[in-house]
């Protein structure tokens, strides 16, 4: 799998961070107070989204009184919480980080979530010293599945798209890595099950946990 391989790129949740599950919760909780039902599919229409995107996505959508500015906020004060106090590593996680250091291998971030919340929870879970970069969607103009997110996070580490290796769990991010150029490793998510086969079809390694690796 690193054969070749001269960097490589995270995505976040339900990659690094046992955190997919808070999502669902936090828009289910959210929409309530404006006697609003989550849909069903409301998760697979916003998968890769940033929070502008999403934001707006709501706005569009839902009888939210709340600007777009304002449902950022209330987002991010009810994810700071969970996040702080509720999200786990995923198996496997900080001995593949310290492995590759060892190694000498440039790692990065690639996250649709905000600087605040991303920052926040790699520091608590003791990681954030991996990583040479954390690049987040508020800092590109196109989300997942676009490349530009990888793009960008390539460039600042100094390495060629073509010599870095992604790590993501959900098929947007898959293909933004493809997309990219880049060699795309799936990652096992309880959230995502349901898309074992289209994630296995789309990555070029699937792996079930790090602890494999």
């Amino acid at each position: 799998m690193l054969d070749q391989i001269q960097a490589i790129v995270f995505d976040m949740d339900g990659t690094l961070i046992d955190s997919m599950w808070m999502w669902e919760q936090i828009d289910t909780e959210y929409l309530a107070r404006f006697g609003c039902t989550c849909p069903d599919n409301l998760q697979e229409e916003i998968e890769g989204m940033g929070f502008p995107e999403a934001s707006v996505y709501f706005k569009e959508h839902f009888p939210i009184p709340d600007s777009i500015e304002e449902i950022q906020h209330c987002w991010n004060e009810m994810a700071e919480y969970k996040y702080l106090h509720e999200v786990p590593l995923k198996e496997g996680v900080s001995s593949f980080l310290a492995r590759m250091e060892q190694r000498g291998i440039p790692m990065g971030i690639a996250t649709s979530n905000s600087r605040r919340l991303a920052d926040g929870v790699l520091e608590v879970l003791g990681i954030r010293k991996y990583f040479r970069t954390v690049v987040t969607s508020c800092e590109i103009e196109r989300s997942k599945p676009a490349p530009d997110i990888y793009l960008k996070a390539a460039e600042q580490l100094g390495v060629p798209p073509q010599a870095c290796l992604v790590f993501e769990d959900v098929p947007a991010g898959i293909t933004a890595g493809k997309r990219a150029g880049m060699k795309v490793c799936a990652v096992e998510d309880d959230f995502s099950a349901d898309l074992f086969e289209t994630k296995k079809e789309l990555a070029d390694y699937y792996i079930r946990s790090f602890a494999e690796l």
